[in-house]
């Protein structure tokens, strides 16, 4: 008898144990895509931004499309030409949503722009572009991005 229950008990603890190594298997993974669009700003006072562009993850290609406000000091208008990566992304979809900044800049003929923006998904986009026009602001802004 004390054989078979030393079966049992051995035959319950790997079961255990196997189960434990089911319920703790890895989420999934999450990815980081390249992204690209451009942006064209302008404002007075009040601004307003869209554009469009791509996300490229897992060998495919997304059309992205991009609106905005901006509110604070705006003055002028600009186009910029961002590249970067989003990361945090578990499915295409999660690069959708509303991206908010809080930025001061300057454009007079040809700049540059770096920023790293979250939305409430968690995905995490950082860009660089380069930017033209005649624009001066320090403002609160809000991007969103959406799947076409």
């Amino acid at each position: 008898m004390k054989v078979s229950s030393r079966i049992r008990t051995s035959l319950f603890a790997l079961a255990a144990v196997a189960g434990v190594g089911f319920a703790t298997a890895p989420a999934a993974h999450a990815d980081t895509c390249n992204i690209r669009f451009s942006v064209f700003k302008a404002g007075w006072f009040i601004g307003g931004s869209g554009g469009s562009g791509t996300m490229n993850c897992r060998g495919r290609s997304y059309p992205i499309t991009i609106g905005g406000i901006s509110a604070g000091l705006v003055f002028g208008g600009s186009k910029t030409w961002f590249r970067g990566t989003v990361s945090n992304v578990y499915r295409p979809s999660d690069v959708a949503g509303v991206y908010g900044a809080v930025g001061a800049g300057g454009a007079f003929g040809p700049g540059a722009q770096v920023i790293v923006l979250r939305n409430e998904k968690g995905a995490t986009l950082r860009l660089s572009g380069k930017q033209v026009g005649a624009q001066i602001n320090a403002d609160l802004s809000g991007m969103a991005i959406s799947l076409r």
